[in-house]
Parts: C-alpha cells; sequence; structure tokens
C-alpha cells in the first residue's frame, strides 16, 4: 500500500471491488433480471466500499492486515448468490475477478515505485487504465464465447478444480496484497510476475480442461441419440418394407375384386354388387391403422412401439394433444420418447403380471410440453422415486432423458405409484 487519504482509499476500495464485481457479472448467468442485478451490484458495492473505507480511515494498520481476505469473503458470498449458476463454477470466476485484481495492484504498486516515486496517482492511473482495457476485452472477445461454453462447465466443473484454482489464485494474491514493506528489486518482480503467470495458465488449463470435457460428453451424448435415431429408422424400413409387401397383395387381391365386380355389372347384378362394395369398404376401414398425432416424428415413434408392445401382448392406451410441429429437435424427440416407451415395454414384460398395460400422454401447455408414462412393473418395486436400470434402449439408457431434459431446462421424475412405474418428462419449447 503506497498510503493516502480517506478518499484515496475509497477511490483504490472502488477500483478493486468494481472490477471484481464487473468481471463476475460479465461472465455471470444472474439470478434476477439484468436491470435488478445492476441496482443490487451497485447499492452493494457502494456500501462495502464506504464500509472498507471507513475502516482504513480508523484503524490504517488492522485494514492493511485483514482487508484483502475479509474483502474475498464479502464480495465472494454476494457475487455468488447472485448468480443462477453452481457453487463450482461461481468460485472459478470470482477467483478469475481477484487474479485480476492482484495483477492490478502488484502492477499498479509497483509501477508507481520504480518510475513515479511511489506516487499515489501513478499507482490510481494504472490501476485504472488496466481495469478499463481488461473489462473491455472481457466484454467484447471473452464474453461471448465463455458464456457458449457455460453449459459445459456447469456439468463438469467440481469442487476439486475449484479448489485447486483458488489456492493458486489465493497464493499469487497475497504476494500483491501481503501486508508491510516489500524489497524493491529486479529479483522480487521477476519472481512476482513469473508466479502471477503460472497461476494464470492453472486457470486457463482447468478452464480448457473442463470445457474440452464437457464438449465431448455432450458428443457421446449426441451420439447415443443418433443411434437410437439410426435404430429407429431401421425399424421403421422394416414397417415399409412390410408395407409394400402387402400393397402386392392388396394389387393381386384388387384384381380379383375388380374381375368380380365386373361379372356383377355385365350381368346387372347392381344389389349384389353394392352389397360386395360396401363389405370391401367396410375391410379396407378395419385394417387402417389411426394416426395418433398429427406431428410425424410424435406419430412415427408412438405407431413404431404401440405395435411392438401388442405383438408381446400388452394393452396401450395413447393420449396425444399436440398440434403440428413444434421446436423441439426431432433427434430430442426421439430419445424421450423411444427411450420412455421402450423401458415401459421392458418393465411390463419383466413384471410377470398376467394383465399388462401402457398409458401414455403427450400434452402441449403453452410453451411447455408434458410426457408421461404409467406402465407395469414388478409388485415388489418400492414405493419410492427411483431410476430404472439403464436397459439398452437402442444404445442409450434414461440418463440421455436427462441429458436432453436439461438442455431445455426441463424437468424429470420416476417413481412407482400404486403397482405402476411413473415416468414424467417436461419439456420447454424454445422459440427456434
Amino acid at each position: 500500500m503506497l498510503g493516502g487519504s480517506f478518499w484515496i482509499a475509497m477511490l483504490r476500495n472502488g477500483i478493486g471491488a468494481g472490477t471484481i464485481m464487473a468481471v463476475f457479472l460479465l461472465l455471470d448467468r444472474p439470478r434476477f433480471t439484468m436491470k435488478l442485478t445492476i441496482w443490487l451490484y451497485s447499492l452493494f458495492m457502494f456500501l462495502a466500499v464506504t464500509v472498507f473505507s471507513f475502516w482504513y480511515l480508523y484503524s490504517s494498520d488492522t485494514y492493511v492486515r485483514f482487508s484483502p481476505l475479509l474483502s474475498i469473503v464479502v464480495v465472494g458470498f454476494f457475487c455468488i448468490n447472485m448468480s443462477s449458476d453452481t457453487l463450482f463454477l461461481s468460485l472459478y470466476r470470482f477467483t478469475l475477478g481477484f487474479y485480476i485484481l492482484s495483477v492490478m495492484v502488484f502492477c499498479g504498486v509497483d509501477v508507481s515505485r520504480i518510475w513515479f516515486g511511489n506516487s499515489v496517482w501513478a499507482d490510481i492511473i494504472v490501476r485504472v487504465v488496466m481495469a478499463a482495457v481488461i473489462i473491455y476485452i472481457i466484454a467484447t472477445r471473452v464474453r461471448k464465447s465463455f458464456l457458449s461454453g457455460i453449459d459445459y462447465l456447469c456439468e463438469e466443473m467440481d469442487g476439486f478444480s475449484s479448489v485447486t484454482v483458488f489456492l493458486s489464485i489465493l497464493t499469487a494474491g497475497l504476494v500483491a496484497f501481503w501486508p508491510g514493506a516489500r524489497q524493491l528489486s529486479m529479483f522480487h518482480v521477476v519472481r512476482t510476475v513469473i508466479l502471477f503467470f503460472m497461476a494464470g495458465m492453472i486457470q486457463y488449463m482447468v478452464f480448457q480442461i473442463y470445457l474440452h470435457q464437457g464438449k465431448e460428453r455432450r458428443y457421446q451424448k449426441e451420439n447415443e441419440l443418433l443411434a437410437i435415431n439410426e435404430q429407429l429408422m431401421l425399424r421403421q424400413l422394416e414397417i415399409l418394407r412390410e408395407s409394400e409387401r402387402k400393397s402386392v397383395r392388396i394389387r393381386h387381391d384388387v384384381r380379383h375384386h375388380c374381375l368380380l365386380m365386373e361379372e356383377y355389372i355385365k350381368k346387372r347384378q347392381l344389389d349384389k354388387l353394392l352389397n360386395y362394395v360396401q363389405q370391401y369398404r367396410e375391410d379396407i376401414e378395419s385394417r387402417s391403422s389411426p394416426r395418433i398425432c398429427a406431428n410425424d416424428t410424435i406419430n412415427g415413434i408412438l405407431s413404431l412401439y404401440e405395435r411392438r408392445a401388442r405383438e408381446k401382448n400388452i394393452n396401450v392406451t395413447i393420449n396425444v394433444r399436440v398440434s403440428g410441429e413444434i421446436t423441439v429437435r426431432d433427434i430430442d424427440l426421439t430419445a424421450i420418447l423411444a427411450n420412455i416407451f421402450e423401458n415401459a415395454i421392458q418393465g411390463c414384460t419383466a413384471s410377470g403380471e398376467p394383465e399388462q398395460a401402457i398409458h401414455i400422454s403427450i400434452t402441449r401447455k403453452g410453451k411447455k410440453i408434458v410426457v408421461q408414462c404409467r406402465n407395469t412393473c414388478a409388485r415388489d418395486r418400492k414405493q419410492e422415486v427411483c431410476m430404472p436400470n439403464s436397459g439398452k434402449a437402442g444404445g442409450v439408457g434414461m440418463s440421455s432423458i436427462i441429458t436432453v431434459v436439461s438442455y431445455y431446462s426441463g424437468e424429470s421424475e420416476f417413481f412407482v405409484e400404486d403397482g405402476m412405474f411413473v415416468a414424467r418428462v417436461l419439456l420447454n419449447i424454445p422459440e427456434t
């Protein structure tokens, strides 16, 4: 610390707190609206800077000794509670802000001591310039790419990574904030620069490692979803081939029908002809399967698995209230519906019950879609919230459902109720 009046201390505190909070907010997804968040940040910053500045005025010695660590706790607690992201990701963001502040303090103090004879204003100007440049770079170059990969970081970052980064940055920060006189020498400057560089590299490497792991895990999930789509298309191809064989038989039968109707017409037996046409129409209507849903993807999946369930003598009830196209990817609809239906069929066959049933309902309410499936299960299943065994449902388990649900910021639950296994999924429909 280079000393100074109450107002100088208040200015320094404002620069420090403002830098940390600006970096955190630029890389954050706030819990509240942006307008309310900015008001709360401004109010907190004013109160914190005022309190710490009066502390400096009252006892500069204790302020120099304890304010750096205490400010970490106070500002960190506020920023973390203002964020809607996970604790570990918030800790990472806060340590980044503290690291930047530590570099600013080191540069400001040592530049002032080396070139400007311990000038207080030189220290402040260096901090202001560095803060402005860093915040500008984060806002224009870093923020967009960071927020685009923030979901990967939320999924992958854990306590070990956050503690590692925090301790490395805290070690570097103590060099900048350690109270007492520091020897001004080239050795000291070089050692501090190396320490800051190593701490920064640790933080950057942790970010890149977990971002890469998150993307790789997401790609694996996408590959699993593609695999289940491939299985579904193969089954639909089998149905098309069977339909083609049926159409060949129908064309063969139609030839005989036409010959018989020609014979009735030649003999002017119109009553018999009319009766025969009515029987033929009723036969066609009885064989045609009704369309379940206007949405092609939902209709195709449900039709396919309904047929498979009925082949296993499982009673199926389907109620769909979804009209037209929805802005949910077909691959995600397939992952949810096919996996739920596949597990329901497996649950019914494994139950050993004489009467097996599956009840599926799909309802759209505004910008939400609710999928619920109830199926017969073994009587010894506990009446509690549970996760089913991740059976091979087209190469993907229940974890794929949870992944897709989280992608659409939805909810999912699986439990046993009244002897029936219940899978319930809620998706938020995106605008595009």
